[in-house]
């Protein structure tokens, strides 16, 4: 079956994962869910990254995080932000702070994908991926 929709398949996955408290979840690789994932174990959202199976049938393997004696999921939320069907973009000065800078707005640029502190570092802006927290 067609994904139309990859990144939001990739979050989602993501989000049910780390809700089943699971060690670690499985993800059709490609480039931007390879940046993606790195952006959030940069920002501290996930142990690790790896890939496994050859070609088309490749998949990037990631471990979750989870903190206390309970086991608390480090992302409790995964929020798509720009869709297929309404693409959302931001210039430098309109980045979106997630929970004041608690959280962090995943953002495609023409520099790569990046975090919106990186993003407003190196004074780019672009397409808003999502929002994690």
């Amino acid at each position: 079956m067609a994904n139309h929709d990859p990144i939001s398949d990739m979050l989602t996955r993501i989000r049910n994962a780390s809700e089943k408290r699971h060690e670690r979840t499985r993800i059709p690789a490609s480039k931007l869910s390879r940046s993606i994932a790195s952006v959030l174990q940069q920002e501290g959202f996930i142990a690790a990254i790896s890939e496994e199976g050859e070609g088309v049938q490749k998949e990037l393997v990631l471990e979750l995080k989870y903190s206390g004696k309970h086991r608390q999921p480090t992302i409790r939320t995964v929020q798509r932000v720009s869709k297929p069907g309404l693409r959302i973009y931001k210039n430098t000065r309109q980045l979106p702070k997630v929970l004041g800078g608690l959280g962090v707005a995943i953002i495609s640029t023409s520099r790569g994908v990046m975090s919106d502190r990186d993003a407003r570092k190196q004074g780019v802006g672009g397409e808003v991926l999502c929002y994690v927290y």
